[in-house]
């Protein structure tokens, strides 16, 4: 259980990154939303691989490479989710980006990250 409640607050850190790179990115540099927020995931990916390696999991004796190859994988489909998920939802059901993306980084956080990133990640 320590483990789920550490990996949410590194999940929650790394989306406070991830958020704010979004909203700096459109707002400041007027960049489509989806562009926006794809720039923002890859900033909370780089955030959430530390935090898990160093403080979630604690496999810091392991090989960077390794993990990181692995967590590539995880976050190629975690990135096609939110980018996927922020463009649906803003498009089609009309919510600002700035929800969708609070929606979609939940979902994905809790269901998708989380579990692989235990058992085949950080295992």
């Amino acid at each position: 259980m320590a483990t789920f409640v550490r990996a949410q607050a590194s999940s929650f850190i790394a989306s406070l990154f991830d958020f704010l790179t979004t909203i700096v990115c459109k707002e400041f540099f007027y960049l489509w939303y989806v562009k926006a927020s794809l720039i923002g995931t890859i900033v909370g990916g780089v955030a959430n691989f530390a935090l898990g390696r160093v403080w979630v999991f604690k496999k810091r004796k392991k090989t960077i490479p390794l993990q990181a190859v692995k967590y590539m994988v995880v976050w190629g489909g975690n990135v096609a989710l939110n980018t996927g998920g922020v463009f649906l939802i803003t498009h089609y059901v009309g919510l600002d980006y700035k929800i969708s993306k609070v929606l979609v980084s939940f979902s994905v956080g809790v269901t998708y990250n989380y579990f692989l990133q235990k058992k085949f990640v950080f295992a």
